[in-house]
């Protein structure tokens, strides 16, 4: 018999470290290929490390809680044949599924209690990444941290003394409204005040739900890109009868050349991302008084995960893609997020997002801007409808494919000529599609 050991993989170029959070397996357990052996958290995703190889555990090299570096050994798995390790620095590590990672936003916004966790507090306490995001997403600063009385190794805080903490903390009444004291640069001044939630009344037969930590993160994400960007919207309607004739000739072809379906986003991407070459400071973020204008055009597609929710998988490079390629790549993106098999990489480094509402029948939407990006995109319903077509021998009513589409901006750095201009190209784009060409 021999021993493998399973060391802790690589999560993106940015995490170093990951806090234990569960042992999925005891010492003693038959464990197959791939069966996951243990959850973790970072900074930016939650996730379960699967394992390699198929024997016996037989060591676990640490508790719950415990930080961990990208690279260590955590367990050991006996085998047949000799000992060897799991490999997380080389390119055949293997890669873990996020839960979600929430983007955080640049610019910065005022916070009644905005101060960075630590991974030590003044007292030298440690924290792990893990209670320093909770600390983070749900406001509680380092002082309040270091007032929790921790049950772990050493007094550490562990994550559900704070979860604990932050349950009893919430059912405190409300106290009065504090003002923010006044930020001033030359003749500007900001107030922000805290806002008190009003009280929310609870019947007999009403259900009481606890969000998820994913439901938390995703609406503060939310509340801070509404607060931190002034969101302005344009909408446009795109005659696709062109592109909906097209696809129906050529996509038994294309499956049949391809094995890959023909779907309308990949060809509504492709003109996006072209859009966006045309208008590249659409393709910004905002840091503070300075803009950061993005080399690579890089498309987030908004799509459904197993359990119903959103993520926000990226297209790299998007514009570098023909339809054939962009077709795989929406299709592999979409597909893994529905299995939950998106790595960390695949959610990062979006500079642009585009989101159908129209696959839920919806003709328009409003959607909120993934921050730090400045703009967002939503694509409504394709239907039938009565349009008047002008003709060199007049004009007559015809049914026609039309959709809507609606763009949301910040208008703090795009103006209305910018965000009108942007998709009043795309629809040109769209509008001009050959119903003759090849794929």
């Amino acid at each position: 018999m021999a021993k493998f050991e399973i060391k802790l993989p690589k999560m993106g170029e940015s995490v170093a470290e990951a806090t234990i959070t569960s042992w999925l397996k005891e010492v003693g357990d038959t464990i197959e290929l791939d069966d996951a052996i243990v959850e973790i958290a970072t900074d930016k995703v939650d996730s379960e490390v699967p394992s390699e190889v198929e024997g016996i555990l037989i060591e676990k090299l640490f508790d719950e809680n415990a930080v961990v570096q990208v690279g260590q050994t955590i367990a050991i798995i006996e085998i047949d044949g000799e000992d060897t390790s799991s490999s997380a620095t080389t390119s055949s590590a293997v890669e873990i599924s996020p839960v979600v990672e929430v983007e955080k936003p640049v610019a910065k916004v005022i916070e009644i209690t905005s101060t960075s966790i630590d991974k030590k507090g003044g007292s030298g306490k440690f924290y792990s990444p893990l209670v320093r995001n909770i600390a983070e997403t749900e406001g509680v600063s380092m002082s309040e941290l270091e007032a929790i009385a921790g049950t772990g190794k050493d007094g550490r805080v562990t994550k559900n003394d704070i979860l604990s903490y932050i349950e009893n903390k919430d059912k405190v009444p409300a106290k009065v409204a504090v003002a923010v004291p006044v930020v001033k640069k030359e003749t500007v001044s900001v107030q922000k005040t805290k806002s008190v939630t009003a009280p929310v009344s609870v019947n007999g037969g009403d259900e009481i739900i606890e969000m998820t930590r994913m439901g938390k993160l995703v609406a503060k994400h939310m509340v801070d890109s509404v607060q931190t960007s002034a969101h302005v919207q344009s909408f446009i309607e795109i005659d696709v009868t062109n592109i909906v004739k097209w696809r129906t000739k050529v996509k038994d072809a294309f499956m049949q050349r391809e094995g890959e379906k023909l779907t309308f986003t990949p060809i509504l991407m492709q003109a996006v991302a072209a859009t966006i070459k045309k208008f590249p400071m659409i393709n910004i973020a905002v840091d503070g008084d300075t803009i950061i204008k993005r080399k690579n055009i890089n498309l987030g597609m908004a799509a459904a995960l197993g359990d119903g929710n959103l993520i926000v998988p990226v297209i790299k490079n998007a514009d570098q893609l023909n339809l054939v390629g962009m077709t795989k790549a929406v299709n592999d993106l979409a597909n893994r997020a529905r299995n939950n098999q998106l790595k960390p990489d695949d959610i990062q480094d979006g500079t642009y997002t585009v989101t159908n509402v129209g696959s839920f029948g919806s003709v328009m939407g409003t959607p909120i801007i993934n921050q730090p990006q400045v703009a967002i995109l939503a694509l409504g319903a394709i239907r039938k409808v009565p349009a008047v077509i002008e003709t060199s021998e007049g004009d007559f009513i015809g049914i026609r494919q039309k959709m809507f589409v609606s763009h949301s901006y910040d208008h703090r750095v795009v103006n209305g000529a910018l965000g009108g201009m942007f998709i009043k190209t795309l629809k040109e784009t769209l509008e001009a599609w050959d119903v003759n060409q090849d794929f």
